[in-house]
């Protein structure tokens, strides 16, 4: 399952994270890495942007990168 597929009010733990180079970089510099617990607080009507709390912050989350983080 991915982070998109994720539902609202669902606690996760990020198990892999798929895509290349500098979107996965930027994915690790937010904080989202493997092991990582994330809180998924909201999602936008359309299914983009995903709001999640992570490590103690909130993210907003384009449905595409969350397509790339791999939960269970």
């Amino acid at each position: 399952m991915t982070l998109k597929e994720a539902g609202i009010g669902q606690t996760v733990t990020v198990t892999r994270l798929t895509g290349e180079g500098p979107v996965k970089r930027r994915i690790m510099d937010m904080g989202i890495t493997k092991g990582v617990s994330v809180y998924v607080r909201k999602m936008a009507p359309l299914g983009d942007p995903v709001e999640v709390t992570v490590r103690g912050y909130e993210l907003s989350l384009r449905k595409a990168d969350a397509e790339m983080i791999e939960v269970q």
